[in-house]
């Protein structure tokens, strides 16, 4: 619409299926805000460089309860399939410790590559914000002196601090948080003290870690509600084997906020090496902007316009602030050139995961789908002329009423460009690689006592032979005597067939062809 692209946010009721975490029940829940979200998972990613969005905020700065959002996360993690992120999101962390190993899925401790991953390389889905934003009521903020409405910019990764941790809404004590963050003086930009991450519960207990949000908040205006403002992440991946990388914020051109590599040596975490795709949409939840603490005598858990019961628990013009426009000029991505540290494409040599999501697929699928991703619609739109199939040069509308769209067009009204992976890196599923076969010292001591007892097992055989070939001599000599048995055997044990025991891998039978 108008040239944009146009993330619309309305009041409209829709029923799902929620689910009940403390009597493990499914039940039909509304929902009365309906909005939506595009994301480049598995389609286009990229590996270090610089992303640019020219934006226009929704709604009206002066506003809460709108939750607009420019973000990345790491491809092995699936915007909104919370199964896909699982002890994956936000990990960017290569370190083997052992207390660590049920808590990250993919860790460095892992001495055997399976899916096609490297051994010895600890991977994640880490996530870098480049815009959330907060709207509401002007005032001043506990100890921060950033005012509403601003926008958040953060890079979220795990393993985080564990111990001492900040409290919100106060400033971190000194050696309790992250060193060395760097903030712009031409903005008002400050530490954000009202979100340092998360704690990921899971049962049992070891499977429990706690994740950082490395924050910061700008202030803005009613401006970037009204008209387009740009906003820039730079990401520089780490070299190998060294503790640098960064990733910085810009807003107008003007740098904000940044994050080297040595300031996250408080936890031994990096700055993203993996794939990461872009996603922008628009939320609302009742966690962001909505009345906290909770008033007297309401209960904030009603939060639909029109029923007076849920008035105390709404913000201020919340209701009127329908619908509201998110409006995206352009998305620009560059990438240094003849630098390796910069990639193309979601699956790389350095990161692959391909097969591994080939082979967690139900993680990454909707439900009553049987691929995570269905295929490209080409056309198809019911149309009545070729304006409505992009104009001539997209598309036309053909005799049959629907839209039929020109070559490197794609949608079903042909208003998209058919995109493509510029680089793709497709792993070799038709290979095995064989590792190293790896056995703990348990193994080894039972082993090592079984080729001993089948040492004496065979000098036995042996002697027994030995014995018996000494009374069939005796027998020989005895062939005429009348207590000798013609029809008594003597049975060998013969070891000819027997092998020495062989140890198989077992693969994944979804990896390999038929």
């Amino acid at each position: 619409m108008n040239g944009v692209l146009n993330i619309t946010t309305t009041l409209q009721d829709n029923d799902y299926k929620a689910f009940n975490e403390k009597t493990k029940k499914y039940y039909v829940d509304t929902k009365h805000v309906q909005s939506s979200m595009i994301q480049g998972w598995n389609k286009f990613c990229i590996t270090g460089g610089i992303v640019e969005f020219s934006a226009r905020l929704p709604g009206k700065g002066s506003v809460g309860g709108m939750w607009p959002a420019l973000w990345m996360l790491g491809n092995l993690a699936r915007a909104t399939y919370v199964g896909s992120s699982d002890w994956v999101w936000p990990y960017s962390y290569d370190e083997c410790h052992l207390a660590d190993v049920n808590r990250q899925e993919i860790n460095a401790c892992r001495n055997v590559g399976h899916y096609g991953m490297i051994p010895g390389v600890g991977r994640g889905a880490p996530e870098i914000d480049i815009l959330e934003t907060m709207g509401g009521d002007k005032g001043a903020l506990p100890n921060t002196p950033v005012e509403r409405p601003y926008f958040s910019t953060s890079l979220q990764v795990a393993p985080g601090i564990s111990k001492n941790r900040p409290i919100l809404s106060h400033q971190p004590q000194p050696g309790r948080w992250y060193d060395g963050l760097e903030y712009g003086n031409s903005t008002n930009t400050g530490l954000n003290p009202f979100f340092y991450g998360v704690t990921l519960i899971h049962t049992p207990k070891d499977y429990t870690y706690q994740s950082d949000a490395i924050s910061a908040n700008t202030q803005i205006d009613e401006s970037h509600f009204d008209s387009m403002n740009k906003y820039r992440v730079e990401w520089d991946p780490p070299s190998p084997g060294k503790i640098d990388g960064y990733v910085r914020w810009y807003l107008n051109d003007n740098f904000i906020f940044g994050i080297n590599g040595q300031s996250l040596n408080i936890t031994g975490t990096t700055i993203p090496t993996e794939p990461m795709y872009l996603i922008m949409n628009t939320a609302v939840a009742s966690s962001w902007g909505f009345p906290l603490p909770c008033p007297e005598g309401c209960n904030c858990k009603c939060f639909e316009c029109g029923n007076p019961d849920c008035g105390c628990s709404l913000p201020s013009g919340y209701c009127e602030n329908f619908p509201a426009n998110f409006e995206i000029d352009y998305v620009r991505v560059w990438q240094a050139k003849n630098e390796p540290k910069h990639q193309l494409g979601c699956s790389t040599k350095d990161r692959p995961s391909e097969l591994f999501i080939k082979g967690h697929k139900e993680r990454y699928t909707e439900n009553g789908q049987k691929e995570p991703l269905q295929p490209v619609r080409i056309g198809g739109a019911t149309c009545s002329s070729d304006l409505e199939c992009g104009g001539i040069d997209h598309g036309s509308c053909g005799s049959n009423g629907s839209c039929i769209c020109v070559q490197g067009f794609a949608g079903s009204s042909c208003l998209s460009h058919f995109g493509f992976d510029d680089d793709p890196y497709t792993e070799n599923a038709n290979t095995l690689e064989v590792s190293s076969l790896l056995l703990p010292n348990q193994f080894l001591i039972i082993f090592s006592m079984f080729l001993l007892g089948l040492c004496v097992y065979i000098a036995l055989t042996v002697y027994r032979r030995h014995r018996e070939s000494e009374a069939a001599a005796e027998m020989s000599n005895l062939a005429d005597s009348p207590v000798y048995n013609a029809n008594r055997q003597y049975n060998s044990v013969d070891t000819s067939n027997q092998q020495n025991p062989v140890s198989y891998c077992l693969i994944d039978g979804r990896m390999v062809d038929n």
